[in-house]
């Protein structure tokens, strides 16, 4: 039996949970096309890889068990140099997201800008959502936004006495209200002025996603479909979770999809946006837009004490140095372990899919960069 929550799980029904997240709730498809971009080995298997942390050599198997990985891959150039399965996971399971969702939201407002249907970043909220008007958003630019430094006052602790904005966020999406994840957005007040200070909220890309979809006139799980999932040539289809039955897509989070079409995601992401089919879906160097800091309030080391990160367009961007493996790379990040890690480079797009027990370990977010890292070096 699957928990009643992602957030309450035990050891035994975790992996089982994060397999069938369509059973806690509505979902809409996020439908294939008829053309799969293939992924052919590369010449250089990784199973054998081992690399250096905490002063320890460490084997793929070794972190995998640890780390309670579900899943593990690695391309370079769009080639297979390693997939790995756990906690009863094979090519055919469907993972959810948690916040790598908030990564694919932010490359469909890439995509509605490349399209016309946003006219411009610095465009206000209000102009594809006129309900935000006379909110703390009223005047936030889209831009912002994105780089999670709207100024809003938003607090994204997971705190069993459900005091906190996510808490909040997490009752309106079990009310199955349609409507109610706005309603709660409108409710907030501002902390700071725009673009001065990062402060991570998932109810923000929800927002960004009404965004979207206010944009483009069309749900968010069929635009993905149609401008990303489609043209780069995932081989199945994956699903959305919704606030309510037919309603709005939770931008945040909820995507559910095989590993091999999160690769082909951050193959997509890795390629600018050109398509396997050829066709661009994105503007010109939003790759290097979304996947770079670009503002003071988050830049790499700015967004927390002792954190090394930066953040670009809902992106978290390793420190650039030059020469340094991880230069220039960025990774999605969710709760429990999620990842997709993007490295322009070295031409290296990765996975990795965890069921980690506490929401977020940071010693196991670095063991994660050292294994890639290590998969960067031995790809050279």
């Amino acid at each position: 039996p699957i928990a009643a929550t992602v957030l309450d799980t035990t050891a035994e029904n975790q992996a089982a949970t994060f397999r069938n997240i369509d059973r806690a709730g509505p979902v809409r498809p996020i439908r294939a096309g008829g053309r799969v971009r293939p992924l052919p080995p590369h010449v250089r298997s990784l199973d054998g890889l081992k690399f250096p942390f905490e002063g320890a050599t460490r084997t793929v198997d070794d972190y995998m068990t640890r780390r309670r990985t579900g899943g593990l891959l690695v391309l370079k150039r769009g080639e297979v140099a390693l997939e790995r399965y756990g906690m009863g996971n094979n090519p055919q399971t469907r993972w959810t997201s948690f916040s790598t969702a908030k990564s694919m939201t932010a490359t469909l407002t890439g995509a509605a800008l490349h399209a016309g249907a946003i006219k411009s970043l610095d465009d206000p909220v209000e102009a594809y959502l006129p309900k935000m008007a006379g909110s703390a958003y009223a005047g936030v630019s889209v831009r912002n936004v994105l780089r999670m430094a709207s100024g809003v006052a938003w607090t994204e602790a997971y705190d069993p006495g459900g005091v906190s904005d996510v808490a909040r966020l997490g009752l309106a999406m079990a009310s199955r209200r349609d409507g109610a994840v706005l309603e709660l957005m409108r409710t907030l007040t501002r902390a700071a002025p725009q673009g001065t200070k990062f402060n991570y909220s998932t109810g923000e890309t929800c927002l960004l996603g009404a965004i979207v979809s206010a944009a483009v006139k069309r749900n968010l799980a069929d635009y993905y479909s149609e401008t990303v999932w489609g043209p780069a040539g995932m081989e199945a289809d994956g699903y959305w979770q919704l606030e309510s039955e037919g309603g709005m897509a939770l931008a945040g989070m909820g995507v559910s999809a095989r590993l091999r079409d999160y690769g082909r995601f951050g193959q997509f992401v890795l390629e600018d946006g050109v398509a396997s089919d050829g066709v661009r879906r994105l503007p010109v160097g939003w790759r290097d837009l979304a996947g770079q800091p670009d503002s003071e309030a988050t830049g790499c080391g700015k967004l927390e004490k002792d954190y090394p990160l930066g953040y670009g367009y809902q992106w978290w961007v390793l420190p650039r140095g030059a020469g340094t493996t991880h230069d220039g790379a960025f990774t999605a990040q969710g709760s429990f372990g999620q990842v997709v890690y993007v490295n322009p480079r070295e031409q290296v797009a990765a996975v990795v899919w965890s069921a980690w027990r506490d929401s977020w370990q940071t010693p196991s977010e670095f063991e994660t960069y050292a294994l890639l890292g290590a998969a960067v070096e031995a790809l050279r």
